[in-house]
């Protein structure tokens, strides 16, 4: 009797805590949205839309905080260390699901440390080179680095980012030779690409349009598996000599594990409308992104379906953690 009791009073206190919790909130305090890379970014991007849209609904002021570093472990591993009151929220890329082939000890376990609440977009890659480079189209890439192993070279965000993983896939699938240049986000990378201290890139559509409208950079081929409705004209690598090639990026909005479920369904409920409106839908068709506003429990789904896609490119790849 007195375990049911004690039973009993503690789900009684955790019930009413979250209770208090959902009533209080949000209450005079600013929600934080770390972005666990360099400002500028796509991740950056879509965080700063967000926030300039979700104060409304909710009533309070949301801001974008940068934390970039070690692939995007260091500002994940904040959000997966903070308090679960509603108060600090992670826009992460997809990275967050390919981190764990990289490092043999993450300082936060993506399962059990955050609570997804809904993947934001859903972007293809794409391979883009500077205008100074010979490469015309995918197939001048290819056959050059075939042709010459060793002799290019492509940036990413960091060891274990999207931009490397998809390049990494593309390297195991058209078996080239390529030399990976980690940056410490996707901004310095492109920069150097575009100042031909660097080949190329596999990076976000979202972060490299820009570019490819300014005429700095040139875009070869699409990462999906069908052409871009945004750039219909460009060709897929899958079309292009690599036949099966994907490797879609995504951006997705989480908070710490134990945040009261009232906080993240209303989180999620508010994004989604945000994400329905023609206005949302058309400043991000601007940038090539498809936008989501899944549930929680679908998007939860996609990460852990993500981590075990990667799983098996690195070992294909030959990755190990470190």
């Amino acid at each position: 009797m007195l375990k049911k009791a004690a039973l009993s009073l503690a789900l009684f206190a955790g019930l009413s805590q979250a209770a208090m919790a959902q009533a209080s909130w949000p209450n005079e305090r600013v929600i934080k949205i770390i972005v666990a890379s360099a400002p500028g970014g796509g991740t950056d991007t879509v965080a700063r839309v967000l926030a300039n849209e979700l104060g409304k609904p909710i009533g309070q002021q949301f801001v974008v905080e940068n934390r970039p570093g070690a692939g995007n472990v260091r500002g994940s591993d904040v959000v997966a260390k903070s308090a679960p009151d509603g108060y600090t929220l992670l826009m992460s890329a997809s990275t967050l699901a390919i981190n764990h082939v990289m490092y043999k000890q993450l300082p936060y376990d993506v399962a059990r440390d955050f609570a997804p609440i809904t993947q934001m977009v859903s972007l293809p890659n794409v391979l883009v080179v500077g205008i100074d480079t010979p490469f015309r189209t995918f197939e001048d890439f290819l056959s050059t680095a075939r042709a010459k192993p060793g002799s290019l070279t492509y940036g990413s965000a960091g060891l274990g980012t999207a931009p490397h993983m998809a390049m990494e896939l593309l390297r195991v699938s058209a078996n080239i030779d390529v030399l990976h240049v980690p940056y410490t986000g996707v901004a310095p990378a492109l920069n150097d690409i575009i100042g031909g201290r660097v080949t190329g890139m596999l990076v976000n559509f979202l972060s490299a349009k820009p570019q490819i409208d300014g005429g700095t950079l040139r875009a070869l081929a699409m990462s999906s598996s069908a052409r871009s409705r945004f750039m219909p004209d460009l060709p897929t690598i899958n079309e292009s000599g690599v036949p099966g090639y994907e490797a879609i990026q995504w951006f997705g909005l989480l908070a710490p594990a134990g945040t009261p479920a009232p906080i993240v369904e209303r989180l999620q409920a508010e994004t989604a409308k945000i994400l329905d409106t023609p206005a949302m839908k058309a400043r991000l068709a601007l940038e090539g992104a498809e936008p989501i506003g899944n549930s929680p429990a679908e998007f939860s789904a996609l990460i852990k379906a993500e981590m075990a896609k990667w799983s098996e490119v690195a070992k294909a790849a030959g990755i190990k953690p470190e």
